[in-house]
């Protein structure tokens, strides 16, 4: 018997057109000549949230971009939920890379194709479908719902601890549900119970007063490039295996049922490196999936310096800069990580050097679902009623910096209820959004407040 939500929902031709006027709106959260469609994107959030029956709709902001709140607790007693999600979404650079325009979200082949359309509109819009068509159909939720769409994810949250701890009393709830975030595989019912964490560093290096000609001074002086590529080359060993003292020490090494766990999912790792077009690499002793989800990394993200224009130029550069990033594992935390690694970079660089280190990102520790939290198994069961399978937990390799911050500054642990997939080219010209991935969460939000409801 179909759920009488849930048949309202089919049975709503607006749901789409909705979804494309939202992801019209270009919310770009980076880039201040974007602030225009920030603010109509809040609007039409706030006027949507309201039409649709919920209270003390606003905005509230601690430094940053607003973030838009609602809620509606209308069951004294009940649990209460907060639903996350985020308005702001990535520039949509190259535009000459799209084959429609981003900000004109269009139809092909049974995907919508526009910026943010996955990540987060899609996934954010498919929530407040249901909550609404819930208020609509029965007058009630079956449990106490609060709202954050918050406008900074895609910079990184930068405010949202502040935020939290400013704005405790609209936030605070008994778990945090988050529409952010991705299935692994579109034809694998999985769902996500970690992600690591993360730190970035710049670091620049001086060897001379200024570019020097490669003729008269070049083997008589140090050139900055060869200096820096030593020092990037310090950090990993032949195999990839970071060889910075002390960046492991914190490491909580998986336990053999976590790794045979992992190594019982389906994974073509031929497949998915000849998608990419490479060879496999990392630390000796784990598996592909093993790196990418329990072992720590340290990239170099970008390093330049000297000529990178048109033809040739005799110069012995005298400066060199490079960008660095981590993804950290459970137990490692951002301090210690800084620590190790400033510590490692001064004793390599050579005396006639000089390193200056910037330090700008506190970073984001990695972050498990307890195994056992109560959220976590209904939307198990939700998954499980909407396709048919019980899904697998996986975790991802990327970071999401919500999670720890509810924990540490609200105490609110945090489950992923997305049905966007990985493959969708979040970030990427021609994102898109599987309108089957539509229809699939507005089956599982119906069935997870169900199930919420049930266990009151």
């Amino acid at each position: 018997m179909t759920d009488p939500v849930l048949a309202r929902l089919k049975a709503d031709e607006g749901i789409l057109p909705r979804l494309v006027d939202y992801a019209r709106l270009p919310s770009v959260s980076t880039d201040p000549a974007y602030r225009d469609g920030m603010a109509a994107t809040r609007a039409f959030l706030k006027a949507r949230l309201t039409e649709i029956g919920f209270n003390h709709v606003g905005e509230i902001e601690a430094g940053g971009h607003p973030a838009v709140v609602a809620e509606w607790c209308g069951l004294p007693g009940a649990p209460t939920y907060l639903v996350y999600g985020h308005y702001d979404v990535q520039p949509p650079d190259p535009v000459s890379a799209w084959h429609t325009p981003p900000f004109e979200p269009t139809v092909r082949n049974g995907r919508l194709y526009g910026r943010g359309v996955a990540d987060d509109k899609g996934p954010v819009a498919t929530a407040i479908e249901v909550l609404g068509a819930f208020l609509a159909l029965e007058g009630a939720l079956p449990v106490n719902v609060r709202i954050l769409l918050e406008g900074e994810e895609e910079i990184g949250s930068a405010t949202l601890g502040a935020l939290c701890a400013a704005h405790r009393d609209r936030l605070i709830a008994d778990a945090v549900i988050s529409a952010d975030g991705s299935r692994w595989r579109a034809d694998l019912p999985t769902v996500n119970v970690g992600t690591r964490g993360n730190m970035a560093l710049e670091l620049s290096l001086r060897t001379a007063v200024k570019d020097l000609h490669s003729g008269r001074y070049g083997g008589a002086v140090p050139n900055a490039l060869h200096v820096m590529a030593a020092l990037l080359a310090s950090l990993h060993d032949a195999d990839g295996r970071i060889t910075v003292p002390g960046f492991l020490d914190e490491v909580e090494v998986a336990t053999m049922e976590e790794r045979a766990a992992i190594a019982t999912l389906p994974f073509d790792e031929v497949s998915w490196f000849d998608g990419i077009e490479a060879a496999p690499h990392g630390e000796i002793g784990y598996s592909t999936l093993e790196r990418l989800w329990i072992r720590p990394t340290l990239e170099i993200n970008g390093m330049w310096g000297g000529y990178t224009g048109a033809g040739g130029k005799t110069v012995t550069p005298a400066e060199a800069f490079a960008k660095l990033t981590t993804r950290l594992v459970p137990g490692q935390t951002p301090a210690h990580v800084r620590d190790v690694l400033t510590a490692h970079l001064n004793r390599m660089c050579p005396p006639f050097a000089r390193l200056t280190l910037h330090l700008d990102d506190a970073g984001t520790p990695a972050y498990l679902v307890p195994p056992d939290l109560p959220l976590l198994g209904a939307v198990e069961d939700a998954i499980e009623a909407t396709l048919g399978k019980r899904p697998l937990r996986v975790r991802v390799g990327a970071t999401l910096p919500l999670s720890p911050i509810f924990r540490e500054t609200l105490g609110m642990e945090t489950v992923m209820f997305s049905f966007a997939t990985a493959d969708e080219d979040y970030h990427a010209p021609n994102e898109f959004f599987r309108l089957s991935a539509l229809n699939e969460g507005l089956a599982g939000w119906v069935h997870l407040m169900r199930r919420l409801g049930r266990g009151r």
